[in-house]
């Protein structure tokens, strides 16, 4: 948590717009070599409906990092969890990068709106009950 805050920003860009990060609901860990994969929620109020609908929170990658299956660089990116399903990564111009399905688990007794937990060598990206898989490469 006291490495989160010097690491975390206070505000995200995102599709021409600036959000507030809740630091309350970020989460990050360091790969193999030290590098940083941090993920947190914002507050989207002041965004188009459309957007706001797919877009929850960010993600910093200083890695490349196997999303669900799929590969994303290095970099700073726009995430959300959908209705649909899926689990969809916009880059900082709200452009759709990837969009993989997400996974539920029944078994979360007490779902909280963010939180990562290692899972073998990998980690799973909770939103609520919804989760999708990170590897750093």
């Amino acid at each position: 948590a006291s490495e989160l805050k010097k690491v975390v920003p206070d505000t995200y860009f995102l599709g021409g717009q600036r959000a507030s990060v809740q630091l309350r609901n970020s989460v990050g860990f360091r790969g193999p070599d030290g590098k940083l994969v941090l993920a947190g929620l914002v507050d989207t109020s002041g965004y188009a409906s459309d957007l706001a609908e797919k877009y929850q929170g960010f993600l910093i990658t200083e890695v490349k990092l196997n999303v669900g299956g799929s590969q994303l660089g290095p970099g700073e990116y726009g995430f959300g969890f959908n209705k649909d399903g899926k689990f969809a990564v916009m880059d900082v111009g709200a452009n759709d990068l990837l969009s993989v399905t997400a996974q539920t688990d029944d078994k979360v007794a007490h779902p909280v709106p963010l939180k990562m937990v290692e899972d073998g060598g990998a980690y799973k990206l909770y939103a609520g009950k919804r989760w999708v898989g990170l590897k750093a490469e």
